[in-house]
């Protein structure tokens, strides 16, 4: 069964398992997700669900949101109808048909055990050198060099010459789509909303997370 849920994330600290073994832990504040719109193959062209997550004042919501959800969810559950979330998203799964309009995705949907791909937006660095971007070496550090830190030649000396597009440089690092595959889900609590994922994920405190089956197996 192919699973997903949007998750918030709230930091890390560490655990401990019944051996005794510290375990390094990112804590995610994972859904509720509610799901707001089911696509289908006859009405769109494909088959997905589009959930939403994280709560906003009714007066933050614009027209077309409210619209939206009194559309779909006006007859299926009137509360939620009235009070749009803050973040909708697309997921394209193999089992949507299996979900409702109106039903909740919750943190439960992930046991202990489970592997799960996590995707969200890098630390943003700023402008930075190719040490710091790419890890290049550094160059003599003897007086007079003047070349410590710089990027060394790129370009051929023929003609043609020059650099071709995505050569290495110094530029913006960071703040980009980036994916860690094949996390361990160390516990799930469903009352609180927390999945306990082992390691580091992307992003900085607060950041928009999304959570889904590992493509390897």
């Amino acid at each position: 069964m192919e699973k997903a849920i949007l998750a918030r994330k709230i930091g890390m600290t560490q655990v401990f398992a019944e051996s005794g073994t510290l375990i390094p832990v990112t804590v995610l504040e994972a859904g509720p997700c509610l799901v707001v719109q089911k696509k289908t193959e006859e009405s769109d062209g494909y088959s997905a669900i589009q959930v939403g997550f994280g709560d906003m004042k009714l007066k933050q919501a614009n027209k077309p949101l409210k619209g939206h959800y009194e559309a779909h969810l006006g007859e299926v559950n009137k509360d939620a109808s009235k009070a749009p979330n803050r973040v909708v998203k697309e997921l394209r799964l193999a089992n949507s048909d299996q979900y409702e309009v109106g039903a909740e995705i919750k943190a439960d949907i992930f046991a202990a055990g489970d592997k799960v791909d996590i995707s969200g937006i890098s630390k943003g660095k700023g402008y930075q050198g190719v040490i710091k971007r790419y890890g290049f070496g550094r160059g003599p550090e003897t007086h007079g060099s003047k070349h410590h830190r710089a990027l060394g030649a790129t370009g051929a000396g023929t003609d043609p010459g020059g650099n071709k597009k995505g050569k290495k440089k110094a530029g913006h690092m960071g703040a980009e789509k980036v994916t860690v595959q094949n996390l361990e889900v160390v516990s799930t609590d469903a009352d609180k909303n927390l999945i306990l994922v082992k390691g580091a994920v992307p992003g900085i405190k607060g950041a928009l997370m999304f959570i889904k089956n590992t493509v390897k197996n």
